[in-house]
């Protein structure tokens, strides 16, 4: 059964998720799985746990075209796990976003050109590595649904 994606004003998506301590837990791959097939599903890419009701820092990256995204650079799609930023460019760059969780929007929102993050794999093993543009603005995207944050909040005037 697919999960549903939860719509701006549900208070779930305003939360900060939790930090998932366990990787290896069959409820957060399994979680892992729902998100990876959602996001194809509704021609994402990218999503977050909070995004279908879960409460755990969890995001995935899956850049590719489609028809939302028709210019997307490929990246094979991957999970990170209690992920943060840890330094990013004085570039910043304005560019149109929208969300799976903010129907028929888009918007323009600033960003960070570049981001350096570090993160857990869904193998368990740590991460840093340093993402650019238009993947760099997936992930921050993500990020601040972990954090409550909708890319509406951040819209230029």
């Amino acid at each position: 059964m697919t999960k549903e994606i939860l719509l701006i004003g549900n208070p779930v998506l305003r939360i900060t998720a939790k930090e998932v301590t366990n990787i290896d837990n069959p409820k957060i791959q399994t979680l892992i799985d729902d998100l990876l097939k959602i996001t194809y599903q509704r021609h994402g890419v990218g999503i977050s746990a909070p995004q279908i009701g879960e409460s755990s820092r969890v995001i995935i990256v899956a850049s590719h075209a489609n028809i939302r995204y028709p210019d997307a650079p490929f990246l094979p799609p991957m999970a990170m796990i209690n992920p943060r930023i840890v330094s990013h460019s004085e570039d910043v760059v304005i560019r149109e976003e929208g969300c799976l969780s903010v129907e028929n929007q888009r918007g323009d929102v600033p960003r960070y050109k570049d981001i350096m993050v570090e993160y857990f794999d869904r193998a368990g093993n740590h991460q840093r590595k340093e993402y650019n543009n238009f993947v760099a603005r997936i992930i921050q995207h993500e990020l601040d649904h972990l954090n409550g944050i909708l890319f509406v909040d951040r819209l230029q005037e």
